[in-house]
């Protein structure tokens, strides 16, 4: 296992981390927030175990993974001398909060949750800009402090889930410790992307990624162009490793997340993260991820930049949201899950609510009509749900 520094007040840590948010159910299922059916932790301790014995010290969870559960899972496998040999990760649900009293009383029932007395890695978890502004309201930055001088949490970070222009102001409002990206060969600059990654890094923070591997799309659900790409490149490399790889390949990552539920999968990754090296991949292997990211790029339906520009909706609509879904179920072989995730939204969120209204048409800068798009993502979505 190779480590890396994530906090400037830490030890290393693999650069490696075990995601705790896709374990099994006891039914077989992957149901990652239902509250009612019951995790197989006998099935969870083992993946852990097996994880820390092949050189694994970072665990992250949350307050409302696996609807609850997750923190308590991973502090009932984590004690004793267990517990010295990793760095437990939890995040602080901020968007619960209506008074700053909650915060403290959340990181208290984690505490309890996970059966220790403090936490290693505690992040403001799932921030945008609307969320931080509610934060910054209920003196979340003074909690911090708080929480750090007492000894209850050892370094503090923040996980980003918005438009870059809302990450830097969250990015420079405090000295914070790392921060958690979604960053894989498709996302470069979705999101806060690489070029939130390197003012995070000029900053001196600790970065980690999150879904290297889009919840396992690039590891199985690649169109076959892609896979046979990445196959005549170098055989002996799967999907899931040239992912991975092309993360690690970056000197400023400390570590990738990854939601391990299986033992091939740990050993599998374990092995990838034992081999892999920062500035290691040659030009001819990153002209190989550059070729299969435009395989995907050329099943793109709507070039929306998702800069929002066309937000908010009179009626609802959630349009980048809208058209990032019917993107991602052309650019993957198998769209089923990103089928049910728009069929899960809001009703006034959907395509459906459009009524043509072309308030958003003027204050779109790449001049797409929005209302058009709409109808043909409609009749998408309703036909792949009959």
């Amino acid at each position: 296992m190779n480590y890396r520094i994530l906090s400037k007040h830490m030890p290393p840590v693999s650069i490696l981390g075990f995601g705790c948010m896709r374990f099994y159910r006891q039914d077989g299922s992957l149901d990652l927030m239902d509250k009612d059916k019951p995790v197989d932790e006998k099935l969870a301790h083992q993946l852990m175990d097996r994880a820390l014995e092949m050189g694994v010290n970072y665990y992250d969870t949350a307050y409302i993974y696996l609807g609850g559960m997750s923190e308590s899972i991973l502090g009932r496998n984590f004690q004793g001398a267990k517990r010295q040999k990793a760095f437990i990760a939890t995040k602080l649900p901020v968007w619960k909060a209506t008074e700053k009293a909650d915060y403290m009383r959340f990181l208290d029932e984690q505490l309890e949750r996970l059966q220790t007395d403090y936490i290693d890695y505690y992040l403001v978890h799932s921030l945008t800009g609307a969320s931080w502004q509610k934060a910054m309201e209920l003196d979340i930055l003074s909690f911090l402090d708080e929480i750090k001088a007492s000894g209850k949490v050892r370094s503090i970070g923040f996980s980003f889930h918005d438009l870059y222009c809302a990450f830097e102001p969250i990015l420079y409002a405090y000295n914070w410790d790392f921060c958690q990206l979604q960053l894989n060969y498709l996302d470069t600059e979705y999101q806060a992307g690489l070029q939130g990654m390197q003012k995070a890094h000029e900053k001196g923070m600790g970065i980690i990624s999150m879904e290297p591997l889009l919840g396992g799309k690039l590891a199985t659900k690649l169109p076959q162009k892609a896979v046979d790409t990445f196959k005549l490149a170098k055989s002996d490399w799967s999907p899931a490793e040239w992912a991975l790889r092309w993360v690690w390949n970056f000197p400023e990552i400390a570590i990738l997340l990854s939601g391990m539920n299986s033992i091939d999968q740990v050993e599998e990754n374990c092995q990838v993260a034992s081999r892999a090296q920062a500035s290691s991949l040659s030009d001819r292997e990153l002209s190989v991820v550059q070729q299969v990211r435009a395989i995907f790029d050329e099943r793109i339906q709507i070039h929306c930049a998702a800069c929002a520009y066309c937000m908010p909706c009179p009626y609802g609509v959630a349009i980048p949201q809208v058209f990032s879904l019917m993107n991602e179920a052309h650019r993957f072989d198998h769209p089923d899950s990103l089928i049910r995730f728009y069929q899960s939204l809001a009703p006034e969120s959907k395509a459906s609510n459009c009524v043509a209204c072309g308030e958003c048409l003027e204050k779109c800068p790449h001049h797409l009509n929005i209302p058009e798009l709409m109808e043909q993502v409609n009749e998408y979505f309703t036909q792949k749900n009959n």
